[in-house]
């Protein structure tokens, strides 16, 4: 117990060390991410679908196939940080195909795949694995948003959903559910100083959006990328933690049962002893 101690108490300090620096990697995400989707409202919210509108936008005209990214982590002993991903996952799944809807997963994590695999292991199209050691950067949003195009390209899916853990604080992480494709645009408030400003386009609004569509795609997976492995450096801290706390009061209670064992021994080889001076 005094090892495994040592071990989640070195586990633990790994974690509070990393989390620093994946926590301000996505806060420093997100303005980013904000601004532009914010930008593709002004640019959508008032546009006129029509044919040569593009499909992350305008969508393929139906909802029966939903393509959910279902994003965890490569290792565990994260505590719940897996479990509640996965949960949520296997809850949207029943209530889609209640709705009469085919539904496919793209696992990003080994974790998520390996527990969805169990009993839906037919549904996932396509995983990656070891994001951070196989990627760099924006490399591994990069490469999941090619899959995505080439799955959607090929009309394996109308819609597709995000489920991720956002992070909060190091102790709290929200099961996070957004649908990337087709793009929700925002009507803008005419209210707003940003809808009062007058755009100019060149060369078209449409040429414009189909270049920033794949764009945002990626950047909405990068910044998901971010807020998960935040999430999961302050889940495992938690969790260490906890374990080091736990190891120690199960310490002291082997401690304790140890040297009230060792003394009843005592004890009774004392008596053994006087006993036997006793009857001589």
């Amino acid at each position: 117990v005094k090892s495994t101690r040592k071990i989640t108490s070195a586990m633990k300090m790994v974690a509070a060390s990393k989390l620093r620096r994946a926590q301000e990697q996505a806060e420093q995400s997100r303005p980013y991410a904000q601004r532009m989707s914010r930008m593709l409202n002004a640019l959508a919210g008032n546009l006129v679908i029509t044919e040569s509108t593009p499909r992350l936008l305008a969508g393929t005209g139906g909802d029966k196939t939903v393509l959910i990214l279902v994003m965890t982590s490569d290792r565990g002993l994260c505590g719940g940080f897996n479990g509640s991903i996965v949960r949520e996952a296997r809850r949207l799944i029943k209530q889609m195909e209640a709705e009469g809807k085919t539904v496919k997963l793209l696992c990003v994590g080994r974790k998520g795949r390996d527990l969805l695999r169990r009993d839906h292991a037919s549904k996932i199209v396509y995983a990656v694995e070891d994001v951070a050691k196989k990627f760099s950067g924006f490399n591994a949003a990069d490469h999941i948003t090619s899959e995505i195009m080439k799955l959607f390209e090929a009309g394996q899916f109308d819609v597709m959903h995000i489920l991720f853990n956002r992070f909060q604080s190091a102790i709290s992480q929200v099961v996070t559910l957004k649908q990337l494709v087709p793009v929700q645009a925002e009507k803008v408030e005419t209210a707003s100083a940003e809808a009062t400003a007058v755009y100019e386009f060149e060369p078209d609004e449409e040429t414009i959006l189909a270049e920033l569509l794949p764009r945002n795609l990626a950047m909405q997976i990068y910044g998901a990328l971010l807020e998960s492995a935040a999430g999961e450096q302050g889940a495992r801290m938690a969790a260490m933690d906890n374990a080091t706390r736990n190891a120690g009061d199960m310490i002291n209670k082997l401690t304790l049962n140890y040297n009230r064992t060792r003394q009843a021994v005592i004890t009774k080889e004392l008596i053994e002893i006087i006993s036997g001076a006793e009857a001589v």
